[in-house]
This record gives C-alpha cells, structure tokens and sequence, in this order.
C-alpha cells in the first residue's frame, strides 16, 4: 500500500514566516519527517521545540552532479511512503525551485503516490521588496546550479537562485563576462526578508572574490540597456528595422530583393578571400556582411509583408533537424557518404513529384565553373561519368585539339563553343581530384594580381614605366617577382 506524502515549506527565513496552521500540522503529525537539508533556521528552531526530522544532507556530499542528488532524495522519499505516511519539508516555497518537489509530483501523476503542498512563503516576494523592483516590468529567475547562457534574457530583472558557494558564483559570473562588462554593478543577496537580510552590490568580476555565501543567497542581476548588448541578434534586427522604417536611411529604404542581388554575390566572394587568406578578423567582418543581405532580405519582406527573419530561421532550423535524422532521429550515418546519401534521399522526398530530368534543381544563376561541376555531379549520380582519371585526360585533350581546329575552321560562335568544352573537361578533371574550379581560378587570379602589383613596384621603384618596357624586359620582372614570392613562402 502506498501511504501519503505531505510537503511542507519553510519559508525563506525564521520561524516568523511559519503559518501556524502548519506549525500546528508539524507538531502533532505521527509520520517520519524528513528534510531535504537541516541548512536551515526554521529547521534549528523547530529541533528546538522537540519537532525532529532525517536529513538527505549526506546525499549532497556522496553524489556529483546536483541532478542526481534530487533523482536519489525523490526515490528515496518514494521508498519510505511506501511503508508509512511521510512529511517532506523544504526551505521557502515547495513550488518555487525544487526540482525533488517536481519529482514527487511527477509520480503522483503517473498514480504511485499521493502527494499534498502545505505551507511556504517564497522568499521571493521579501526580494521584491528589498530590491525595489517590479517584476511585471519583466523577470527571470533561474536555477544556478545548471543554466543556459542563451536562457538568459538581459532586458529583464534577473535572479540566480542556489548561489551557495565560489564555484557556482564562478559559473555565473564567467557566463554573465561573455555579455556583461567586468564593472557591471551585480547584487548579492543574503538570507531576504529576515533580521539577518543583507545585500551587497559588486562589479561582476568580483562575484566569486571575498565574498560569503550560503544557501540563502542569491544573485541580482540588473536589467540591461539595449545598447549595452550591441552583440546580441535582437539588436542588430532592430538596427536593421530602423534602417528600413520611415525618417530611416534613404538608401536601405530604397532596396529591393532584385536591387540587392550584386551585393549578396560580392559580399559573399570577400568572405571567400578572407578565408584564402586565413585571416580570421576579415572572417568576422564578412560574415557579417553576408548576416546583413541576409537581414536587409528579411527587413524586405517583413515590411512587404510577405515573410520574416523568424520565417527564415524557422525554415533553416526545421531543414537541418530534417536532413540530420542520425543526429536527430534513429537513422544510422557511419561516414560522409551516408550522410549525403540520406541527405539527397529525404530532399528527393521534400520535393514531392518526381523531377523530369536528373538535371533538375541546379541554379541557372550559379557562376559557370559551378554550375558545370554541378551538372556533372548530378550526372554522376545516375552513372554517367568515368572512374579513371585517363579518359577524363584524353577528353581534355581532345577538346583543345577541336578548340584549335575551330579557330581555323569556324566561325566566332562555334570557337567560343569549343573553348567552353575546353573548360568543361577541366572541370571534370577537377571533380575528380576535389578541386573545386572556382575557388582554383580565384586563387589564381590572386595570385596573378600579387605578382603583377610586385612587378609594378619594382618597375617604378627604378623610375622605369611598364608602357615603354618590351615584352621581354617585362616578362624578367615578372620571374623575378614570381621567385621572390616563391623564396619568401
């Protein structure tokens, strides 16, 4: 037979906050009485007056993780019920940041016991009051013990409960670091609403430094102005609206999907050379340029009313868990090849109808170095492709060999045609060794602009000029600029 459990609440500080009722209901009831922690003075004055209770207070020390000592006080809580009735207390309110309270409800729902809340005064309501704040104007209150970052809303008044020690201080304070600056007034709070209340305000990087704490202690965290969190994505989404609304700039005001597109495409190159050049703040300054069409195209449509930026990562976020089923369901992706194998089957199914062609899908506006090596891929998913780099050698050669008979033989047209299968062999060639073109030819045409920009300077650096220069003389300094690169790498 499973007998009842009664969970009581302390209150936040003495025995003042106490009801009597439930003062009354502690000191005549006849079952075993247990507490989560005696850490408490309702707990010293009650033992006081005769009224006793078993602690789970070893539990804290013998487990590691703080989820496992409230999974092992809720079974065992369970485990005694089962024998005789059983009265649970827990400090300030039994609602209000106890998770072995949570647990104990969650098995009345399931039917293995029969639980009741009594008493409690949250705590709180007395922080409220000595903090001067109000909680409509928006508030968090949030366990210490285990938190997001990414939870934490900063607009807000926010509240760390279960600060009791320098480690979990720490945590919160090298989280807050990544938003907050060092001399960002935080507040310590002490044992709220009791003779013995006390708060102290420091700059956040002095949370965890030479400062006392205990289980009643918590931290307050001050709301934070909207231009101190110029980092944040909200911010910069309302930089962008602002940009768009009207009395904003002429300019972005003026933009459309269409007026865009050159800048999308040139933005996104920039971050293609930062990247060739392995420089990770110009990495930073791209990304954000490619972040801002992407926002500037969702401002678009927002004020179009067509769609938002939430559409947008709604769509992205429900594709990616989609297409990853071996990290996100049960199917199994041992390698690289698998993922894109699942990948392109359950794209197949997003579709709907089957494609008249295999050729179907590709961006007709891709530069044409990818758009080739697309179409060949799409072509080689259905076999059609060698699998021996000789023959993808022969066709180059081949192609060159139609390309100089073209010019002898053939119309503009028809050369420019043959040119074109010239570039196409080489693409294949190049899928073939994982050289993606695009990318080789750009780091060419770098590589040719560093070496003809040296060959300038030295030209000039001698008071010579390029245009009265022949060929010849020309082509030495190109050499020279080339093994002069050459040696410095």
């Amino acid at each position: 037979m499973t007998h009842h459990i009664d969970i009581v609440g302390l209150g936040a500080a003495d025995l003042n906050q106490l009801p009597l009722g439930v003062y009354r209901f502690l000191l005549k009831s006849e079952g075993a009485r247990y507490a989560r922690t005696l850490d408490h003075p309702v707990i010293q004055e009650l033992e006081a007056e005769g009224i006793t209770f078993q602690s789970f207070d070893h539990i804290y020390e013998e487990q590691q993780q703080f989820g496992e000592v409230y999974e092992r006080i809720a079974k065992e809580i369970l485990s005694k019920a089962q024998q005789q009735d059983v009265v649970y207390v827990v400090p300030g309110h039994p609602m209000l940041a106890e998770k072995t309270v949570q647990l104990l409800l969650e098995a009345e729902r399931n039917h293995t016991v029969s639980v009741s809340i009594k008493g409690g005064q949250s705590y709180l309501d007395d922080l409220f009051t000595s903090l001067k704040i109000d909680p409509i104007e928006g508030f968090q209150f949030i366990d210490a013990t285990g938190f997001s970052r990414n939870s934490i809303e900063h607009r807000q008044h926010t509240v760390f409960c279960q600060v009791y020690d320098n480690m979990i201080a720490s945590d919160v304070k090298v989280a807050l670091l990544e938003d907050l600056s060092p001399e960002f007034p935080v507040y310590i709070v002490d044992a709220a609403g009791s003779e013995h209340e006390r708060i102290i305000e420091v700059p956040l990087v002095e949370l965890d430094r030479n400062v006392e704490l205990s289980n009643l202690t918590s931290v307050y965290v001050p709301p934070v102005k909207e231009e101190q969190l110029p980092h944040k994505f909200f911010r910069v989404r309302e930089v962008i609206a602002a940009l768009r609304a009207p009395g904003g700039c002429p300019w972005d005001r003026k933009q459309t999907h269409e007026s865009l597109r050159p800048y999308l495409i040139e933005e996104s190159y920039e971050l293609i050379q930062a990247i060739d050049d392995q420089d990770d703040e110009g990495i930073v300054e791209e990304l954000g340029d490619v972040l801002l069409q992407v926002l500037l195209h969702s401002q678009i449509g927002e004020d179009e009313g067509f769609f938002t930026v939430d559409d947008v990562i709604l769509s992205l976020t429900e594709k990616m868990i989609r297409r990853h089923p071996h990290v996100f369901g049960d199917r199994q992706a041992d390698d690289v090849e698998q993922v894109m194998k699942n990948w392109d089957e359950i794209k197949k199914d997003e579709k709907g109808e089957e494609r008249p062609s295999v050729l179907d899908g590709i961006v007709e506006a891709l530069p044409g170095l990818m758009r080739a090596q697309e179409l060949q891929k799409k072509a080689k998913k259905v076999g059609f492709d060698w699998d021996d780099p000789q023959p993808m050698w022969d066709k180059v050669l081949e192609e060159m060999d139609e390309f100089k008979e073209s010019l002898h033989s053939e119309g503009f047209s028809a050369q420019e045609l043959e040119y074109g299968d010239v570039l196409f062999a080489f693409v294949n060639l190049a899928r073939y060794y994982k050289i993606n073109p695009e990318l080789a030819i750009q780091r060419t045409n770098d590589k040719f602009e560093r070496r003809f920009k040296e060959m300038e300077s030295v030209i000039t650096s001698e008071n010579q000029q390029m245009e009265t220069m022949t060929l010849e003389q020309l082509d030495r300094y190109w050499i020279q600029a080339k093994n002069r690169e050459k040696g410095e790498q």
